[in-house]
């Protein structure tokens, strides 16, 4: 299980593992992955968040911003950028 997996099952209402989300929005889930550490990454930063992730992953907004709700919204986002913080 991945860290994200781990966040993912905590959160109520989210899906429960990165497979699950990248099906969701139909992405791999390696690419789930990268985009959920590059939201996370840009939520600490200055600017739209999801604009941040875009330029850093060059995938969609679309695309990013379901992620963004299907983890709970931007305050989700939070606990994995602490996770991505003790984790790089």
């Amino acid at each position: 299980m991945s860290l994200f997996d781990g966040i993912l099952k905590a959160i109520l209402g989210a899906p429960d593992d990165v497979r699950n989300l990248a099906a969701q929005v139909g992405i791999d889930a390696d690419m789930a992955e990268k985009a959920i550490a590059a939201l996370a990454h840009a939520h600490q930063m200055q600017g739209d968040t999801v604009e941040l992730a875009s330029a850093n992953t060059g995938l969609d907004t679309d695309v990013l911003s379901e992620i963004v709700k299907q983890i709970g919204g931007e305050g989700s986002l939070m606990e994995f950028a602490n996770a991505v913080g003790d984790n790089p």
